[in-house]
């Protein structure tokens, strides 16, 4: 075998070239691209932190009603963020939605629109599709290096990573609702004169919500799952507990705040949740 192992094939060192040259030459892109992320989470973190925390609750009851149109997931909803307040984590919670949002914000607005496409073109969702398949299998831990290496420490790196992860997710399940609208239906679209801008907005759209809506849920929900591994690289949120708790060995804080994740993920979740035709 060593043959095969004599002369190693160069990934990692072809890798760091490559960041090297991007750090290089691309400074000015990135920085833009930090300044604007910059922007989103503090208008955000403004957003959510401005408030009375029971006014805020309100607010999340009155979305759950619109959304859900169930007195029950409603008082759930308010339970959850009322015990989110009564264990002392409000604060990182905020924080945590704030990057939730901003990676809601980004994630929905690049996947639907490239979901639409990879839906009406056949040879793009074939080549992108191995491209999103690498975003969701390499390790989430691997997006942090050169998330750090072109953004610093902070609230954009984390945001950075998360948005990697998580964008598969939109795409995929906008491409699969669009896809799946009923040949009938847009055959009939067309004879009634509709064009595709009609036909997309009027007929492919509405059919695909469940599906896009789905793809919300799960946005937030792998957003949330990133909330931990965000600390590693200074972004605020209820998984700097997390890796203090780590760090001391505390059973107790640990479990308090892993608990108080999942209460709000159970929260978002049931505000958010879509069945699928």
């Amino acid at each position: 075998m060593d043959w095969l192992t004599g002369t190693k094939i160069p990934v990692g060192s072809g890798a760091n070239v490559v960041f090297v040259w991007m750090k290089t030459h691309l400074t000015a892109v990135f920085d833009a691209i930090s300044w604007a992320l910059e922007g989103l989470i503090a208008g955000f973190l403004w957003l959510l932190q401005a408030p009375n925390p029971l006014v805020l609750i309100a607010v999340f009851v009155a979305l759950a009603w619109v959304l859900q149109r169930n007195w029950k997931i409603c008082v759930g909803v308010a339970l959850g963020f009322l015990f989110v307040v009564n264990q002392g984590y409000w604060k990182e919670t905020t924080e945590s939605l704030t990057l939730i949002l901003s990676s809601c914000a980004v994630c929905m607005a690049i996947g639907v629109p490239v979901g639409i496409a990879c839906a009406h073109n056949a040879r793009l969702n074939a080549a992108i599709s191995p491209v999103l398949d690498l975003m969701q299998t390499l390790p989430t831990f691997v997006y942090l290096i050169p998330a750090i290496i072109f953004f610093g420490i902070g609230m954009v790196p984390g945001l950075i990573a998360t948005v990697i992860f998580v964008l598969p997710a939109p795409i995929r399940l906008t491409e699969l609702g669009v896809a799946s609208t009923p040949t009938a239906l847009l055959e009939a679209a067309t004879a009634f004169g509709a064009t595709p801008r009609q036909r997309l907005w009027k007929v492919e759209l509405p059919w695909a919500l469940p599906q896009i809506m789905v793809g919300l849920n799960q946005t937030i929900m792998l957003s949330l799952s990133m909330v931990v591994i965000a600390s590693m690289v200074g972004a605020n949120g209820l998984g700097v507990p997390v890796m203090r708790a780590l760090a001391s060995v505390n059973a107790a804080k640990g479990f308090e705040s892993g608990f108080v994740i999942v209460v709000v993920a159970i929260a978002l979740r049931s505000i958010f949740q879509r069945e699928v035709k």
